[in-house]
């Protein structure tokens, strides 16, 4: 499969008409010329959010969420990204550099202390011609495993899962993946603290994370599943100091294709080990919709169901069991904007009354982002 600046190229002509002229700009500018293939994207993140109940308390999902941003309008993040993707060589190099500047930075544990500016990614990509191609990143880089992703404009819902509160957001290290065919790849890595903070290694010598995943998609003889995909992946996140706890996370998730085109639908599954003290645990188990009802208008729904032995999703301190239902309906009205409302609905299943003295917490959000 081409990679995407090299249909970008393409499709302006570039690639047939310009490969001369390279060549010869590289005699004298080859600062010009290594630039040439970088490209510049990111996005400005907004929101709006009025909590339907008393006070602000929410269940524990991300920051782009949190009791600060209820009852209000909010700047997410500005997200600022430079990339030279891997092209067709058999000896490729790229990179990546994902910045975030803005309140949801903090969330990330690639900031700094206190900070609205953070770090997302920072890696080389490298491959080497080994059987079908060994594409290595070597840096700072996002978790391997989850159904939603940090960026809220990659995601079916404005609000993040339970599933993405357990999981690791990126991890400082080196990821090998490997395509053995188009319906199978795998991926492995090691990588220092589990916490995903730059540069913040073990005091027990030679700990490392540990991490690897399996994909598997249907091929075109599966009819209307072609292309459903199956994935499934450990990390095992060791101690991070003598006498410490060692995470882990285990993950499986389905995107499945329908006999209705509109149609798709998804599941997913997290287990977080010794997520808080040793013996603790976590469950949070999401199931999606997603309808594209016109050209310009989708429907997405997700439900979920979570526990944990205390302390992670609702803030009490004994077994908490938690469900949600979120519906978002995403419509397009200008050229390069999302334009996202939200309703979700937490409810507090183990008869306590989290939200401040309430078992139910509602909440109507409007989202809107500009891609550049």
């Amino acid at each position: 499969m081409m990679n995407k600046w090299t249909v970008a190229l393409a499709a302006t002509g570039v690639v047939s008409l310009a490969s001369a002229v390279l060549a010869e700009e590289a005699k004298s500018y080859p600062v010009n010329t290594a630039l040439s293939a970088t490209t510049l994207s990111g996005y400005v993140d907004t929101s709006a959010i009025w909590n339907l109940g008393t006070g602000t308390s929410q269940a524990a999902r991300f920051v782009n969420t949190g009791s600060d941003r209820q009852d209000g309008f909010n700047l997410n993040v500005v997200k600022i990204q430079l990339e030279k993707p891997l092209d067709e060589g058999t000896w490729s190099a790229g990179y990546k550099a994902e910045l975030w500047a803005g309140p949801d930075a903090f969330g990330l544990p690639g900031s700094s202390f206190a900070s609205n500016l953070a770090i997302k990614q920072a890696y080389i990509e490298l491959r080497a011609p080994v059987g079908n191609g060994i594409d290595l990143k070597v840096g700072q880089y996002d978790t391997i495993i989850g159904y939603e992703v940090a960026n809220s404009i990659d995601n079916p819902n404005f609000s993040r899962s339970f599933g993405f509160a357990l999981e690791p957001l990126s991890h400082t290290g080196v990821l090998a993946s490997y395509q053995f065919t188009d319906a199978v790849g795998l991926a492995a890595g090691v990588a220092d603290s589990a916490t995903g903070v730059i540069n913040a290694k073990s005091t027990v010598e030679s700990v490392k994370t540990y991490m690897a995943g399996l994909t598997l998609k249907a091929p075109d003889s599966f009819g209307f599943l072609a292309g459903s995909s199956l994935y499934a992946g450990v990390i095992d996140g060791g101690k991070m100091f003598k006498g410490g706890i060692d995470t882990v996370n285990l993950y499986v998730g389905a995107s499945v294709s329908t006999p209705i085109k509109a149609l798709s639908l998804g599941v997913a599954y997290d287990y977080l080990a010794n997520g808080t003290f040793k013996g603790s645990y976590a469950n949070a188990f999401g199931g999606y919709a997603s309808y594209q009802a016109t050209e310009k208008l989708k429907l997405n729904v997700r439900g979920e169901y979570a526990n944990d032995s205390g302390g992670v999703f609702i803030g009490t301190l004994k077994r908490e069991e938690v469900l949600a239902a979120t519906f978002t309906a995403d419509y397009s009205l200008w050229a390069n904007v999302v334009t996202r409302a939200e309703f979700r609905w937490d409810h507090a299943a183990d008869g306590s009354h989290p939200f401040n003295g309430q078992r139910n917490d509602f909440s109507l959000a409007a989202n809107i982002i500009y891609k550049f």
